[in-house]
């Protein structure tokens, strides 16, 4: 029989790693359709698409408020069509601030919902457990610490691992990659990767190329790769482009790439070091086991904005980048705001590239941190979505003659009934 999977991703991680889970899914049960908000990777892996992606690509508040009647429009349209129709089950994939209130109304209509990619609640903002509660019957994490926090708060939880870790060779081919982009195989190269919001490109990409600038002047003859992830980022990194030329520059798009898979990981497979904007590239970049340097920086405006809405001046763990925090331990460096100087950058870039000996115990490290996160994302998914849509399948047989669940959750979510708002 078919049932209906309803699905929001947002941004190209989430994209990707929605798709894989939905692959996970349709292995186990061919009957699923799968409907919502997504990317490239969901529509080729046959979602229905109602809105693109894009619609939710918002960062920090100001670009949030810029988009707030789409957004807005988005979320309306998207709820009415699920609580008219309501689907088996609901998966949000990260996107928090948009998947969280969708999720609780969507659960208080008796609809099962998972959330997968959980908010950063360890770094930032940990009273958020609280709505989570009240919005999601099952989350699904992707880091085996987070697992912990949720079962401390009696949230129905699952280690899930995560998909990028079976999606990504354990031992990465740097010669192939590099004989695929034309690249000389025994040349220094540089994987930049300045992000894939417009935001970063604005904030972050000046800094990248005024760093690869001065590495040219120790090595005139490094290459470097920057992949773009659609051509609205790169129609503005171009213009940055014009103001800070460099040379040796390759820019990877889906169309200059050879192969079907996400354009910055040739960049990271072929490269010897990467400098990287903070966020899942930095995990990206750890399991091909490539040394990096971690950057980030936004503007003063929302930086204040951000530490007045959470509170805080600073994450509650001592680090920024990914591998930092699962490995607990200052593995790379992370320079961000004042410190993602142009000089400080390039120093400790260069640095990665001389020390071998460094190289060498970060890609022992990177190896473990892979291991670690390799569990079949997919399937660990998969029977958590097939068990709540089974559930829910058997709770339509005893509702009430309207056809409707009257708002009782049939989940089997635990906690308690406190509402709090995103």
């Amino acid at each position: 029989m078919t049932w209906r999977l309803g699905l929001v991703a947002g941004e190209p991680s989430g994209d990707l790693i929605a798709a894989r889970v939905l692959a996970g899914v349709q292995q186990a049960d061919a009957e699923v359709r799968a409907e919502g908000i997504g990317g490239p990777q969901l529509v080729q892996q046959g979602l229905s698409l109602w809105h693109p992606m894009q619609a939710l690509t918002v960062f920090g508040y100001l670009d949030a408020l810029k988009q707030v009647p789409t957004l807005v429009r988005t979320y309306l349209g998207v709820k009415r069509r699920w609580l008219q129709e309501p689907p088996s089950v609901f998966l949000g994939v990260d996107a928090p601030d948009f998947n969280l209130r969708l999720e609780h109304t969507l659960k208080q209509a008796g609809i099962p919902t998972v959330h997968l990619v959980s908010p950063s609640i360890w770094a930032w903002r940990y009273e958020r457990i609280h709505h989570i509660r009240e919005a999601v019957s099952h989350m699904l994490v992707m880091f085996p610490f987070e697992e912990v926090l949720y079962q401390k708060e009696n949230i129905p939880v699952t280690f899930v691992g995560h998909p990028l870790a079976d999606a990504i060779a354990q031992e990465p081919d740097r010669a192939a990659a590099r004989q695929r982009l034309g690249l000389d195989l025994n040349g220094r190269v540089l994987a930049m990767l300045p992000g894939s919001r417009a935001s970063e490109i604005k904030w972050i990409a000046p800094r990248f190329l005024q760093t690869v600038q001065r590495l040219q002047k120790r090595d005139p003859q490094l290459q470097v790769l920057v992949p773009m992830v659609n051509v609205a980022r790169l129609a503005e990194f171009k213009q940055i482009l014009q103001q800070y030329p460099v040379e040796h520059l390759h820019i990877l798009t889906a169309n200059t790439t050879p192969l079907a898979r996400p354009v910055a990981w040739d960049a990271l497979e072929a490269c010897d070091v990467a400098l990287v904007a903070s966020g899942t590239a930095t995990l990206e970049t750890a399991l091909f086991k490539r040394p990096m340097v971690i950057s980030y920086a936004v503007s003063p405006w929302v930086r204040r904005i951000m530490a007045w809405k959470s509170g805080q001046q600073r994450p509650y763990v001592p680090w920024v980048g990914l591998p930092n925090v699962l490995l607990n331990d200052s593995v790379v460096p992370e320079l961000i705001q004042e410190d993602a100087t142009p000089e400080k950058l390039a120093q400790a870039v260069y640095e990665k590239f001389i020390d071998e000996r460094k190289a060498r115990e970060i890609e022992a490290m990177f190896h473990g941190l892979h291991h670690s996160l390799r569990c079949d994302t997919a399937s660990r998914a998969a029977e958590v979505i097939l068990e709540l849509a089974h559930r829910s399948h058997t709770s339509s047989r005893v509702l009430s003659p309207t056809g409707h669940a009257g708002g009782t959750d049939n989940t089997g979510s635990t906690g308690n009934t406190d509402h709090a708002t995103p």
